[in-house]
């Protein structure tokens, strides 16, 4: 069984998909490249951002529950997403564009040996960019062409997931046999855990942390993390593993864009394992993703439904102009 190869995207939670969409739109400039609604909840926006192509390992995506009240931060939660920049001079860039938008932020400071910017959206969701500067390991992704960042500084991808766990040895457990993680690195309560070919793509931060209080799922806090495998057949593998060491999964889900398994490795920790493909493009041309509400096939005989059950949200991109600055 091949190992996992790394960070495929991380869903997270938002009071607001069109406050979103414009913060990573036009903050982040980040793509949007697939506007679909939650499969299990249609009533749910369901918005993915990622590179130029939507490639595997690049996209971070939103629900917007209805009602949904905001998250309490704390222990035993995935607790932080990264994303990758090309150099330590493109923090630099990020770190004066985010006090001009009065991004809180705080300022550049090293971890692990590498450059990094932790910052925080309207709901208080915790982001980080990393340099992938020296960086060696699965490689990224391609900075959205046409957005408003400079290439050379722009967001290519997903880096290292934060997880915040009070019972540190049993994740530590699962990580190791289960998932088949390496553990590389400590800085205190911090702990480097690497898979595949390693590098900031491949890679889980685990703070170990007794003394917060219990995290509450809500706005503001990310839903779950996944998992890059190469196909279906792996995917398969990696059910008969799961069900082999009585890991309770989900068994085979089948999501249109990749195919999917999820398991529940710790409390409130939800981890998925998603294959790289088919991606994003096979419904939509290169030059329109994620401009129109987009639906796998089992959901468009209800399309007219959906479409009265989200409110629009003008995300055309194709026909604007983004001045790089």
């Amino acid at each position: 069984m091949k190992s996992l190869k790394g960070v495929h995207h991380v869903t997270a939670i938002t009071s607001s998909a069109e406050k979103i969409y414009d913060f990573f739109t036009n903050v982040l400039g980040m793509r949007l490249v697939k506007k679909t609604v939650n499969q299990d909840d249609i009533q749910t926006y369901h918005l993915f951002f990622a590179d130029d192509k939507g490639s595997a390992g690049t996209d971070m995506t939103f629900f917007d529950f209805p009602g949904m009240k905001k998250a309490v931060h704390g222990k035993n939660e995935i607790s932080k997403t990264s994303f990758r920049v090309p150099s330590d001079a493109a923090l630099m860039y990020w770190e004066r564009r985010f006090d001009r938008l009065k991004v809180t932020h705080t300022g550049i400071i090293a971890q692990f040996g590498r450059k990094t910017i932790s910052f925080t959206d309207f709901d208080e969701q915790q982001y980080q960019l990393i340099s992938d500067e020296g960086n060696h390991g699965i490689a990224s992704g391609t900075p959205w062409q046409k957005g408003p960042i400079p290439l050379e500084h722009a967001i290519t991808g997903l880096g290292p997931v934060f997880v915040c766990i009070s019972n540190f040895e049993a994740l530590k457990a699962m990580f190791v046999s289960a998932l088949k993680f390496t553990e590389t690195a400590q800085e205190g309560p911090f702990h480097l855990f690497e898979m595949g070919e390693g590098g900031n793509g491949a890679a889980v931060i685990v703070e170990h942390n007794t003394e917060m209080p219990e995290a509450r799922q809500g706005f503001g806090t990310v839903h779950h993390a996944a998992f890059r495998v190469e196909n279906t057949e792996e995917l398969k593998e990696w059910i008969d593993w799961l069900n082999q060491i009585r890991l309770p999964n989900s068994g085979f889900v089948d999501r249109f864009f990749f195919q999917s398994l999820y398991a529940r490795v710790a409390p409130q920790i939800l981890f998925e394992f998603a294959t790289d493909g088919p991606g994003f493009m096979g419904d939509e041309p290169y030059e329109t993703l994620g401009e129109k509400l987009s639906l796998p096939p089992f959901l468009e005989p209800q399309r007219v439904v959906i479409e009265n059950s989200v409110r629009p949200i003008d995300t055309v991109r194709s026909t604007k102009e983004f001045i790089k600055e």
